[in-house]
């Protein structure tokens, strides 16, 4: 049969899927390889592709005899590191292609875990990944294929397990973006046991064409948006292909980590000095998915902080925090109009627990809310100026001292973000916080060895923003009271 001989014809002919050129070499490496890994921009397809390849080895791969009894049977199992990934991208996928092939035309029944065929030994199934081996149990087959989706956050315990069923006709199908330079899929990009690709932002149909030809693919304003925010220009004398520099319409770019992440599909290149490596926002930001699918309470005070906008600038941003858990960021676009009274009310309105307290940025506009707070009778509202002396605060391991409050604020949010420093951060995933934590830069003064943020004016000069989402988070963990708290003290008062 030619379907079985070319899984991209049976993808087209059967599915109906328009696949672009580079995802339909990775359905072919599917088709002949064992092993396949895919690296990819935002809304490129990853999942897209996995789920036609997932299809073609469903129907493709079993065996019947003579007598229509099927003797070589097929199991495929869908998994991601949480059931909202599995239940909102990943059997989506699967249904929207299942009715595409049209009525009666492919065997078995669509359900909201997956397919279902009239043989127990013949199916496709979506659930959350486990580490406990015994989730794993019942997964050998004559054919058997794993497609892991959001790979780089699936644990060495899951994949071991995984591994334990690649037996006889198997495939093992990684897709993911790129965000951390450690673990199982970082390792199969360079592994010679996998086939690797990468789907690269610039070179999807939708942004080759500056056309919408394929709904839902990354399109061209937005490429075009994080190349103008997120890169730098650069001269040919400069340009380094392999570390990641590009061409776009006529000039060279070096980008930053997150269009490497987000646009090009690659791997972080951090340097020693980022504030915020994005793997650890990475992580953080998967543990308030989980937060969110579990519908989670917070039970703390919350702690809001908050960063007014002056003239010439377009947002305040407020952050509420309970412990460990933000729950979200608050913009108002003030039209580069100071809005004291419009912010002061955003403010009350999250003050609502009696241990409620508010932290406001009052070098500047911040001060007229401040006074206004005051003037309200609201005790429980601090003000924070990041030129204030850090002097007798340190960070965790009560070793690094502080050039002024805003290094040791920001040093906070590091701390608290570190996964080596035990703590259970969640932050709502969020483009403009993220370019700002992995924008900004720190060293040690030579004078003293106290550690220092680098000028405010040189992020902005890199961003072409001010760096508004950072300074609100790094607020909430202002050592407030008469007497400030020391070292440690903090982030264990906090959290």
């Amino acid at each position: 049969m030619s379907w079985r001989a070319d899984w991209n014809k049976f993808a087209r002919d059967v599915l109906k899927a328009r696949l672009d050129k580079e995802q339909q070499a990775i359905l072919a490496s599917v088709q002949h390889n064992p092993m396949t890994a895919v690296a990819s921009g935002t809304a490129r397809g990853k999942d897209f592709v996995a789920a036609v390849a997932a299809l073609c080895f469903l129907y493709l791969t079993p065996r019947f005899n003579k007598s229509g009894e099927l003797v070589g049977n097929t199991k495929v199992a869908l998994t991601a590191p949480t059931g909202r990934q599995v239940d909102v991208i990943m059997i989506p996928e699967i249904a929207r292609l299942f009715r595409a092939a049209g009525d009666n035309v492919l065997p078995g029944r669509l359900l909201s875990s997956g397919i279902r065929t009239s043989h127990r030994e013949w199916f496709l199934i979506g659930f959350k990944a486990s580490d406990e081996t015994e989730a794993w149990s019942g997964f050998h087959a004559v054919n058997t294929m794993f497609v892991v989706t959001e790979a780089s956050g699936i644990s060495e315990n899951t994949f071991n397990a995984i591994e334990g069923n690649l037996q006889g006709n198997s495939r093992l199908l990684l897709v993911f973006n790129p965000n951390i330079t450690t673990g199982y899929a970082a390792r199969a990009m360079k592994s010679s046991r996998f086939k690797a690709f990468r789907l690269n932002s610039l070179n999807a149909e939708n942004v080759v064409t500056k056309t919408n030809t394929i709904p839902g693919q990354v399109d061209y304003p937005w490429v075009k948006d994080k190349v103008e925010n997120w890169c730098t220009r650069i001269r040919e004398d400069d340009f380094n292909e392999g570390d990641g520099d590009f061409k776009w319409e006529g000039a060279l770019y070096r980008p930053n980590d997150l269009f490497r992440i987000k646009v090009l599909g690659m791997f972080p290149k951090v340097s020693q000095d980022v504030l915020v490596p994005y793997e650890w926002i990475e992580l953080a930001n998967n543990r308030w998915l989980e937060y969110k699918e579990r519908e989670f309470v917070p039970r703390c005070p919350k702690y809001v902080g908050s960063d007014v906008a002056g003239m010439g600038r377009d947002s305040s941003v407020l952050c509420c925090r309970f412990g460990d858990y933000v729950e979200k960021f608050e913009a108002h676009q003030s039209a580069g109009q100071a809005d004291h009274m419009h912010v002061a009310g955003m403010i009350i309105n999250e003050l609502v627990g009696k241990k409620d307290k508010a932290f406001i940025d009052t070098i500047g506009e911040g001060a007229g809310v401040f006074s206004r707070l005051q003037e309200l009778d609201y005790t429980n509202v601090y003000s924070c100026k990041y030129s204030e002396s850090a002097r007798h605060l340190h960070d965790l391991t009560g070793e690094y001292t502080f050039a002024n409050m805003r290094a040791y604020l920001y040093w906070c949010v590091r701390d608290w973000l570190n996964p080596k420093n035990g703590y259970s951060p969640a932050l709502p995933p969020n483009d403009k916080l993220a370019e700002e934590m992995t924008e900004t830069h720190w060293h040690f003064q030579s004078n003293n060895g106290s550690i220092i943020i680098e000028k405010k004016e040189n992020i902005v000069a890199r961003i072409k923003r001010s760096p508004d989402y950072m300074d609100a988070l790094a607020n909430t963990f202002y050592p407030y009271g008469e007497d400030f708290l020391t070292d440690s003290e903090i982030l264990q008062d906090f959290l």
